[in-house]
């Protein structure tokens, strides 16, 4: 064990510990916390019957629990606060825990200050997790001892200790988790940016303040990579501390990644250097593509281009993520449950090179769907509603230019109604395409339970 986590784990002896959030990554520390003497405190506003079974984990240690609306209650009675990225940070209960001398942290925030190995962070409005996971999959078939986490997988401040100095630690950060960063990664992705969260941040300002920890805390001889294509990311590469590179569809670069004719290079100082054909990527979308080119960037000097382009031919995508789940009758189904932003959205509609029939919908994160709206009347052939948003995302098409009646829209009050009846109005030769616009929290506790629910869905369709 290297030695700062060696004296971090000897001091948690005696230490009160609060927990705020009954998440994963909370879920997989307190065992070893208590193990090493910490008293943990669990805080989450859901009641002791709603995880129950989470708690059950924990029966032969003496966890206490603050539980119910009440929860964030006596806070300043803690040393230490591990907050889950979900908790506003700014709450009253815990800008007065702060005053009164705890230390507020995360799972990632500590393991960033602990880590012995070298790390890559990825960060970003849309295409954090495939990014994330492309760096990964290109290290790993490299031959490099990575691992991958932070908003994606398990904790990585459990598996810190087996991670040696040549090891790379691939990390997935959002806006919450990036907010109270002290510490940048080693490399740094920032994929690009547009209005987000803007339900839980209180104005673009604090959102895109949040992201920039991404590099802010860079030394002269880390790595930053931003998408030249993006205005807003483009001009943040001005304030990184050490190398810049951009990655680029539309433009020329000259320190970085782009595609001139159709094929991706790689470019430093001027000279460039062939990678592979941006149609020879394997999963569909030019987000996708950019999210290689991202990749690409970040790994130059640590990965072959062979292996590069190896990886993009074979590489199947992530979960979730304009995934193929079932081909029915020369109708095929994709799961894009991930979409939960109208940007992202557009760019599911934008990776068929034919209109699809849209499912779309959800819970309401204050964001205009007039871009989104536009959109569909290019690119969907169908368009079925259901949710919170169905009304307003209905008013965004409509009342875009140009509409004139097409796509026909209908409206299910039921989920599951409204993938069948998508299903039903296909015919061979159609994709039906499931990709939201909205968080999934009116019906479903994440992204992964919506995308699970519309596999289940079709893969019992006869």
């Amino acid at each position: 064990m290297n030695p700062k986590l060696e004296s971090f784990y000897k001091d948690l002896n005696g230490k009160e510990i609060y927990f705020l959030g009954a998440g994963i990554s909370h879920r997989q520390l307190i065992v070893p916390f208590a193990q090493k003497g910490a008293r943990i405190t669990l805080c989450d506003r859901r009641s002791r019957e709603d995880i129950g079974e989470y708690c059950d984990e924990f029966a032969q240690y003496s966890v206490n629990y603050h539980l119910g609306e009440d929860y964030l209650k006596g806070l300043e009675q803690a040393d230490v606060i591990f907050r889950t990225p979900g908790i506003d940070w700014i709450r009253p209960e815990i800008q007065q825990a702060i005053k009164a001398g705890v230390i507020i942290t995360s799972e990632i925030e500590t393991f960033f200050q602990l880590c012995p190995s070298h790390t890559v962070g990825i960060t970003g409005s849309d295409g954090k997790t495939t990014t994330t996971t492309i760096i990964a999959e290109l290290l790993k078939r490299e031959g490099r001892d990575a691992f991958i986490g932070g908003n994606i997988g398990t904790p990585l401040l459990c598996r810190a200790d087996s991670m040696s100095p040549d090891a790379i630690a691939v990390v997935e950060l959002s806006s919450f988790q990036l907010i109270t960063m002290g510490k940048s990664p080693d490399i740094a992705v920032y994929t690009n940016f547009s209005a987000n969260h803007l339900d839980i941040h209180s104005d673009m300002d604090e959102y895109a303040g949040a992201k920039r920890n991404i590099f802010t805390h860079q030394g002269a001889a880390d790595r930053a990579v931003f998408n030249y294509d993006n205005k807003f990311t483009r001009a943040e590469a001005d304030a990184a501390p050490g190398e810049t590179l951009f990655f680029s569809r539309f433009d020329k670069v000259s320190n970085g990644v782009c595609i001139d004719n159709g094929i991706i290079y790689e470019v430093s100082e001027g000279q460039s250097a062939a990678i592979m054909r941006a149609s020879d990527i394997f999963i569909p979308g030019d987000h996708n593509v950019e999210n290689f080119m991202a990749a690409f960037a970040a790994a130059r000097g640590l990965v072959s281009r062979a292996t590069m382009e190896k990886t993009a031919r074979e590489f199947r995508g992530v979960a979730h993520r304009i995934e193929l789940v079932r081909e029915l009758r020369g109708v095929r189904f994709y799961n894009d449950s991930i979409a939960s932003s109208p940007t992202r959205a557009i760019a599911g509609l934008r990776a068929f090179g034919q209109k699809v029939i849209l499912i779309a919908g959800g819970k309401d994160k204050g964001l205009s769907f007039d871009e989104l709206g536009t959109e569909i009347i290019k690119r969907a052939k169908l368009l079925v509603l259901t949710g919170m948003t169905a009304y307003q995302i209905r008013s965004a098409v409509v009342n875009a230019p140009g509409y004139d009646g097409r796509p026909e829209i209908l409206m299910r009050d039921d989920f599951e109604d409204a993938i069948l009846t998508a299903a039903e109005s296909a015919k061979e030769g159609d994709v039906v395409l499931l990709s939201p616009a909205c968080t999934s929290f009116d019906r479903f506790d994440n992204f992964e339970k919506r995308g699970e629910a519309f596999r289940e869905i079709v893969g019992g369709m006869k």
